[in-house]
């Protein structure tokens, strides 16, 4: 099977995870077209930016994750509001609660005002897939989270992510 692939830098799409894209440029939105024509399928895959650049644009990472739009509209102006699938999942005992406790100083640090009724409400799985798709994590370390082998090992990674941040800041929040 082909499949147009959407290379954008810091966006990552897991498995059962739910990624709204705000779609503009001409390129992206024939890939919109294409993917709706085709079975609505794409392929979301992080630029490698330690490898050279190809013939046909940058280099990517080897594994990606195969997304299926699941609802779009178009705006006025041409552009398409996208919206792929999402599912739920448990985690290991006391995994949930570790996360937690790492993101809340994660969170001082970054500036994220976080809505923790709506945090808590989350299964495990949509709180892991929700975290490690939209934590400002740099590529390397997304791509990192996408190849995690299951929800278990993704979780481990987001933790140690969670913490290594908040250490290497030296523990500090961001200042109001």
């Amino acid at each position: 099977m082909e499949c147009a692939i959407f290379p954008l830098p810091g966006a990552l799409l897991l498995p059962r995870g739910k990624l709204p894209l705000n779609i503009f440029e001409p390129r992206y939105l024939a890939m919109v077209e294409d993917s709706l024509a085709h079975g609505r399928m794409f392929g979301m895959i992080q630029p490698n930016e330690h490898a050279p650049r190809g013939q046909s644009g940058p280099s990517l990472y080897r594994i990606g994750c195969l997304g299926r739009l699941s609802h779009f509209s178009e705006t006025e102006d041409g552009r398409y509001l996208i919206t792929d699938l999402a599912a739920p999942g448990e985690l290991a005992e006391g995994v949930r609660d570790q996360v937690l406790d790492a993101l809340k100083p994660y969170f001082q640090m970054t500036g994220i005002d976080a809505n923790w009724d709506a945090i808590h409400a989350m299964t495990d799985a949509t709180l892991m897939i929700t975290l490690a798709m939209l934590c400002p994590f740099d590529p390397a370390e997304k791509q990192a989270l996408l190849e995690a082998p299951t929800e278990d090992d993704r979780a481990a990674d987001l933790l140690a992510l969670l913490r290594m941040a908040v250490h290497e800041a030296g523990g500090h929040s961001k200042p109001s």
